[in-house]
């Protein structure tokens, strides 16, 4: 299929899988690799021949970690010709993963921590490891997704524990993200990639047709959510050229704790 740079797209059946192809950052996401994602939702989401797709990270420590912070300086990702609010088109990804007319699993194993923990959320099922790590950091990074990844998460947890995520930046195991509701099902770490091929293969059989008709019925109680996170990521653009949101990246690269309220004005 194409070639890419920081993700990997394969076919296997009538299941296309979106992998994530850069374990040493624990598959963190740089305006290349959205741009990536981008392309094979595109790709794929609307051949006829695919019944499902899977989106995963490479290797066994982690789903995704969200943006590369060693790629986030100067109030931004990337250079200032990438195109997206806030470097990258990150609101183009989430949004194409609810448009596709397919179902989208996210196949989660090691860590689903910040921007990572929104594509787990936003794919429409989530079949995790018992390693599997979930949480948000935001706040102590001096970000925020204050679209589909706040709003959207309420809809899925709850408001109550939604606010806990965020405010608190802990992290949840497996087991209790599918108390909470997060992810669909936990299986054993050797047994993931059977556990998905298995319910792909049952999605698959479902009539194309029907899927895509319910995916846009439940899509259509939240879709106010992509103009809302839209305006709010035009915010978080100006919020990340302050001198309060840089001294997040600035306290994690000299691995301190970070001192907001010495910019908070």
């Amino acid at each position: 299929m194409a070639d890419y740079e920081d993700i990997l797209l394969t076919r296997e059946g009538r299941t296309a899988t979106i992998c994530i192809n850069r374990p040493k950052k624990y598959n963190a996401f740089r305006p290349r690799t959205v741009v990536e994602l981008l392309d094979a939702f595109l790709r794929v989401g609307w051949d006829k021949d695919v019944g499902s797709i899977v989106l995963t990270g490479a290797g066994d420590k982690a789903f995704c970690t969200g943006g590369d912070q060693s790629d986030h300086a100067g109030g931004q990702y990337g250079d200032n010709d990438a195109r997206g609010s806030v470097g990258m088109p990150v609101e183009e990804l989430h949004s194409v993963i609810r448009d596709v007319p397919k179902p989208v699993i996210a196949r989660v194993r090691g860590y689903a921590i910040g921007g990572g923990n929104v594509l787990a959320t936003l794919c429409d099922m989530t079949i995790a490891s018992e390693n599997a790590i979930f949480g948000q950091v935001g706040p102590k990074m001096g970000s925020v997704d204050p679209g589909f990844g706040t709003a959207y998460l309420a809809r899925v947890v709850g408001e109550k524990k939604a606010r806990e995520i965020w405010y608190m930046c802990k992290r949840y195991s497996a087991q209790e993200a599918l108390a909470m509701g997060l992810v669909n099902t936990v299986v054993p770490d050797d047994k993931l990639d059977a556990e998905v091929a298995a319910w792909c293969a049952e999605l698959n059989k479902r009539s194309p047709t029907a899927i895509a008709l319910a995916k846009k019925s439940f899509n259509a109680d939240t879709e106010s959510i992509r103009g809302m996170g839209g305006l709010a990521m035009q915010a978080l653009r100006l919020y990340y050229h302050t001198a309060e949101s840089q001294e997040g990246v600035k306290a994690l690269n000299e691995k301190r704790e970070p001192d907001f309220m010495k910019y908070y004005k």
